[in-house]
């Protein structure tokens, strides 16, 4: 009976039309069945040995999530949610030192004093201000303090975006009594006339 069913599943007649063959036919046909049972079972195995080893290397991983996570769960399921909590605990400490860095480098940009250098040059001063932050009208400002001085501004670049830095060439005036120490505390008298305002 077994014979005859996978008779009709390989060849496209009867298994009526099988018994009137002749007797040597039947050995072949028999033959072909065993091979085609052959085949069967080894493609069944190469599944059976591919879903082993899938289940080996998912094995695998659980046991580096398990521990990485310091997780004491044993099964699969709980690995898992154990690994999920972690991650979530580790974003709140990511969220924590991010509002902590935040505010720590407000605090060092508050208390952060400017940096201002002059150099004398010939005719002149080449004057560097910086900021780490930008209040309105500071440009202004500083540019009245060199005309208080009587520098007249040759050249000069400014950013006011974030933060404030400029460049600035001051020509002297005819007397040449300025020194460079005098037109840094003039700048910085202007920053701090701004900051109060």
């Amino acid at each position: 009976m077994w014979i005859s069913y996978k008779w009709e599943k390989i060849l496209p007649f009867s298994s009526s039309s099988i018994n009137s063959l002749h007797p040597s036919n039947s050995f072949h046909i028999y033959a072909s069945v065993c091979c085609v049972s052959v085949r069967q079972l080894e493609r069944e195995r190469e599944m059976v040995s591919r879903e082993k080893k899938i289940h080996a290397g998912l094995h695998d991983k659980l046991q580096l999530l398990r521990s990485l996570t310091k997780s004491n769960a044993l099964n699969e399921t709980s690995i898992v949610l154990d690994a999920s909590r972690y991650i979530k605990e580790l974003k709140q400490k990511v969220m924590k030192l991010n509002r902590e860095l935040a505010a720590s480098q407000s605090i060092i940009s508050d208390n952060q004093s400017p940096l201002v250098n002059v150099d004398t040059i010939e005719n002149g001063f080449l004057i560097n201000v910086f900021l780490n932050k930008t209040n309105p009208g500071l440009l202004v400002s500083i540019l009245e303090a060199f005309e208080e001085l009587g520098l007249s501004v040759m050249e000069a670049s400014a950013s006011c975006a974030d933060s404030f830095c400029l460049e600035a060439f001051g020509g002297e005036n005819q007397t040449g009594d300025l020194d460079a120490y005098v037109v840094k505390e003039a700048v910085l008298q202007a920053i701090r006339n701004c900051d109060e305002d």
